[in-house]
């Protein structure tokens, strides 16, 4: 019995230690990651804060969702906070935090490379997204940012949990270290035309693609909370997709969160806040490029 209980012990100790070597490796390599440093080449942009320009800075921080990290106020928020996956909060833009000391080259490698001033990633930071942003949408962007009352509220530190360090070893966290995804020297479109084609539909999908997937299948949301649901498959799939969906019944989701049948999407995930913003051309222009995409079965991502 003795000899059983000391090999039993011994096996568990060796378990053990297995564990805490590999824990050791997953914190090891993502802290590697984390320390990565980026040399970008600098982009001059002019900035201008006439009324339009701002109305239009408004506009594009609406229906590409900045307020859903940074708050509705840009002071900042924490929009994930699990113990296992972490603690994510997006930091205060406004005068008030960080805003006051982002030079405008700044700006344009954390928008568009999720990269700090010192050439390290940001964290959480959804740049693949708007990697393509025109220049004309990046600066009204940043200067209604840059206009806004600044917020006196603390930067909330991010957290990284051990299993959001495994999953990004996995590659199944894409949005912690987004510097890693990005092509950093495509070129930036100078402006995007709003018009009602697929091509100006693909540009704006871009903010789709952080739940629905870079193929607009959905499925679960990589990196996501185990509660939340999958993301809905966009695609013209007939069975699990928009196939049996007209433009109309598109119009209905975006402005009002409602299905072709009646019934209302979650809310608390589906952002129609935003996409009720949008205008008639976006939300045409966003349909015709989805109906460009092969139908695909839903959680493909």
């Amino acid at each position: 019995m003795a000899r059983t209980l000391y090999l039993l012990g011994g096996g568990v100790g060796v378990l053990v230690g297995l564990l805490l070597m590999g824990l050791s490796a997953v914190y090891l390599i993502t802290s590697l990651h984390l320390r990565q440093s980026y040399t970008l080449h600098e982009v001059h942009l002019t900035l201008r804060a006439d009324s339009a320009t701002l109305a239009h800075g408004r506009h594009v921080a609406t229906i590409r969702g900045c307020s859903d990290c940074h708050g509705a106020d840009f002071g900042g928020q924490i929009f994930i906070d699990d113990p296992m996956m972490g603690r994510y909060a997006g930091p205060n833009l406004t005068r008030g935090g960080r805003g006051a000391v982002l030079t405008v080259a700044d700006w344009e490698r954390a928008v568009r490379h999720g990269v700090r001033n010192d050439g390290k990633p940001l964290r959480f930071m959804p740049a693949v997204e708007f990697n393509q942003l025109s220049d004309e949408d990046l600066t009204a962007l940043i200067a209604y940012v840059r206009h806004l009352p600044p917020v006196d509220r603390p930067t909330i530190p991010i957290r990284i949990g051990p299993l959001g360090r495994l999953l990004h070893l996995q590659g199944n966290f894409p949005l912690l270290l987004t510097a890693r995804l990005i092509n950093h020297s495509a070129p930036h479109p100078p402006t995007m035309t709003p018009e009602p084609t697929a091509a100006y539909g693909a540009y704006l999908a871009t903010s789709c693609s952080g739940c629905h997937g870079h193929g607009f299948s959905g499925g679960p949301i990589p990196g996501a909370p185990p509660e939340w649901p999958p993301a809905a498959n966009l695609t013209p799939d007939p069975a699990t997709g928009l196939g049996t969906w007209t433009e109309t019944d598109f119009f209905r989701a975006l402005r009002e969160g409602k299905r072709p049948d009646g019934s209302t999407l979650n809310l608390q995930y589906m952002p129609v806040r935003f996409t009720s913003q949008m205008t008639d051309v976006e939300i045409r222009a966003l349909w015709a490029f989805l109906q460009t995409l092969p139908p695909t079965p839903e959680g493909q991502h």
